[in-house]
């Protein structure tokens, strides 16, 4: 049977990041993917000009729909807006056999915040303790942790900072760091530095959603944690050189730039 693969994150109406990344990530790299809606915002090239959260009674409902009818291989969290709402989603993946994925989403490529101050606590102490890999930005290491990362060494310091709250696994993505793409993979005893050439594309929207997705769409076929995360990486990467232009600001990077290569 086809992997399955669950992603549980609010919707981006411009197609760029969110459940509509995670759902092309999944299609590209052969998955079957599923949605629980979380949020809906209004959304485009150049922010967010509005998002409502989805009642916490939807948002379980979705999910038990989902996993105890079709049932699935690893499960991938994105925006979850509220402390209620992290607090549901940690309790769900708790219940489920399966890896998660775990983009603690704090604010939009754009700077726009998409989860709630109140919420921190939580994702902190129900959420991060259920992840099998969680997956960071610099933003959000200084924003969960506290702790600033202005170069490449500091990256094992950001890491040991994180897996304190519980985390199997934790990648740093150091994408917002001059010089290569670094991000660093560990689980406190083995470390991976993931490296990639920086492209010279500022249409980079969903970078963040399509790495975690494709992370979940490893796991679920089976791959080991630095197996599915150095397969991701490389995905992505293709992905942000072919990003394209699209509306007045940020482009999105292209999740179909395999197929097409493939096709040739």
């Amino acid at each position: 049977m086809i992997p399955r693969v669950l992603t549980v994150a609010g919707s981006d109406s411009g197609g760029g990041a969110g459940v509509q990344a995670d759902l092309k990530t999944m299609l590209a790299l052969g998955v079957h993917g599923m949605s629980v809606l979380t949020a809906v915002t209004a959304q485009n090239s150049v922010g967010v000009q509005g998002a409502w959260e989805l009642p916490v009674e939807a948002v379980r409902a979705q999910y038990r729909s989902v996993v105890d009818d079709i049932g699935v291989q690893a499960v991938k969290t994105g925006m979850l807006a509220s402390a209620e709402l992290v607090e549901v989603v940690a309790e769900l993946i708790s219940g489920t056999d399966a890896p998660a994925v775990v983009d603690p989403v704090g604010v939009s490529k754009h700077g726009d915040p998409l989860l709630a101050p109140s919420a921190l606590d939580a994702v902190r102490t129900r959420l991060l303790p259920v992840a099998t890999v969680a997956t960071p930005n610099l933003d959000e290491v200084a924003q969960l942790a506290g702790v600033r990362v202005e170069s490449e060494d500091d990256l094992r310091r950001a890491a040991a900072a994180v897996l304190e709250f519980g985390p199997r696994w934790v990648l740093i993505k150091g994408g917002h760091l001059a010089g290569d793409a670094v991000d660093l993979l560990t689980d406190g005893s083995e470390v991976h530095l993931l490296r990639a050439p920086r492209h010279d594309n500022r249409h980079t929207h969903g970078t963040g959603c399509t790495l975690a997705s494709a992370i979940a769409c490893g796991l679920a076929r089976g791959r080991s944690v630095p197996e599915a995360v150095a397969a991701a990486k490389e995905y992505v990467t293709g992905a942000i050189a072919a990003g394209f232009a699209l509306g007045a600001g940020i482009g999105p990077v292209d999740h179909g730039w395999a197929l097409r290569r493939d096709a040739r």
